[in-house]
C-alpha cells in the first residue's frame, strides 16, 4: 500500500511523527493478535510495545515486502513464539484477561454485550491448538493471506488452509450458536 511505504520512508528518514502513526493505525489489531495468541493482555501489551521498540531503534532494517499490517502481524506473531520458547509455557488459562475495546460506542448496555460475545469468542479461541489459533488470528486479524502465513511459519500453504479450516470447524462446534 503506498500509504504504508510513505510512512515507512518517513519513519527511516528521521520522522517520529510517521511511527507514532503507525503505532497509533495497527496498535489495537496487533493487541488483538497478540492477546488471542497468549491469552493474557498484559504479555499482548509487553510483546507489541517490545515490536515497537525494536522497530524504533532499527528503522534501517524495515524490509517490506507485503503490506506494513501483515509485517507487524508477523512481527506480533514471531515474539510471541520466542516468548512462548523462552518460558517453555502452556497455556492453559483462559482469555479472561483480554479486554477488547468496542468500537461502537453507543452506551454501557452495547459495550456489556459486545464484551460477553468478546469473552465467549476468547474463550473459545483458547481451546484451539495454538497453531490453528495462529493461523486463524493472523488470516481474520491480522488480514494475511494464506501464503504468507506459510511463508512465515515454514510450512506448506496447504498446511495453513488444513490449520486454518480444523480450527474454523472447532470454533463452530464450540460455540454452536452462543454468538449471534
Amino acid at each position: 500500500m503506498l500509504k504504508d511505504a510513505l510512512l515507512i520512508w518517513k519513519f527511516r528518514s528521521g520522522d517520529s511523527g510517521a511511527l507514532a502513526k503507525i503505532y497509533e493505525d495497527h496498535r489495537q489489531n496487533l493487541l488483538r493478535i497478540a492477546a488471542g495468541l497468549l491469552n493474557q493482555t498484559s504479555a499482548a501489551e509487553d510483546i507489541v510495545h517490545d515490536v515497537f521498540v525494536r522497530l524504533a531503534q532499527s528503522p534501517d532494517k524495515v524490509r517490506l515486502q507485503g503490506n506494513l499490517r501483515s509485517f507487524l502481524a508477523t512481527c506480533v506473531v514471531n515474539r510471541v513464539r520466542n516468548a512462548n520458547k523462552a518460558a517453555q509455557l502452556r497455556r492453559t488459562s483462559a482469555l479472561d484477561e483480554a479486554r477488547a475495546v468496542a468500537a461502537d460506542d453507543t452506551g454501557p448496555q452495547r459495550w456489556i454485550v459486545v464484551n460477553e460475545r468478546l469473552t465467549v469468542l476468547n474463550n473459545a479461541l483458547a481451546q484451539l491448538p495454538y497453531e490453528q489459533r495462529e493461523v486463524v488470528l493472523l488470516h481474520l486479524q491480522g488480514e494475511m493471506k494464506f501464503r504468507d502465513i506459510a511463508r512465515s511459519q515454514g510450512v506448506s500453504i496447504n498446511t495453513v488452509q488444513s490449520r486454518y479450516r480444523y480450527g474454523l470447524d472447532k470454533l463452530r462446534s464450540l460455540l454452536d450458536g452462543e454468538i449471534l
